[in-house]
């Protein structure tokens, strides 16, 4: 082997190694990043990423809870359960079991998504089934939704009775019918 194919040689192997020094580098790197960014990941953004799987709730003052995830809102979400529909309200969910690995941060959900807990509720009274109330402090009421306020719901108990609720004290309300 001539001089120059032994210092073409030795360049190469320098460059490879320099190579490997930056590519072990940059995983570094990568890895770090990634878990520098991912408290910019909210549950919402991980809830909206697993709309359509079935999904598992631990829900406060309620329990477990599980269905298939229809939609999340600003604040809340709809699980259609084999029985009935639940509507939850996200500060109730204490975890969450069967969520997608991705996540989609708000800036990419449809207008329809950013309407709140108030505007599921509107639905519900407007269907006017009867319903139970689940609160955190796993209280509950046996209801058929009248109204619904900025910050808590109307609901009718019994023939004669009226109890408002605040949406702070509300973990879920459960479809009856």
């Amino acid at each position: 082997m001539s001089w120059e194919e032994e210092l073409f040689a030795l360049f190469d192997d320098l460059e490879q190694q320099a190579e490997a020094l930056y590519d072990a580098e940059r995983d570094a790197e990568l890895a770090d990043r990634s878990r520098a960014e991912y408290h910019h990941v909210s549950l919402a953004s991980r809830l909206m990423a697993s709309v359509g799987q079935e999904v598992t709730l631990d829900l406060l003052g309620v329990g477990v809870v599980a269905g298939t995830l229809e939609r999340v809102g600003s604040g809340w979400c709809l699980l259609r359960g084999p029985a009935q529909d639940w509507v939850v309200r996200a500060a109730a969910v204490a975890a969450l079991h069967g969520a997608s690995d991705r996540s989609v941060p708000e800036v990419a959900w449809s207008p329809l998504t950013k309407l709140g807990l108030g505007s599921a509720l509107r639905r519900v009274a407007d269907a006017g089934e009867r319903c139970v109330l689940h609160l955190v402090d796993g209280g509950r009421h046996d209801v058929v939704l009248r109204r619904v306020g900025a910050d808590f719901v109307e609901a009718r108990v019994g023939a004669d009775r009226t109890v408002l609720v605040a949406f702070e004290a509300l973990a879920a309300v459960q479809s009856r019918d």
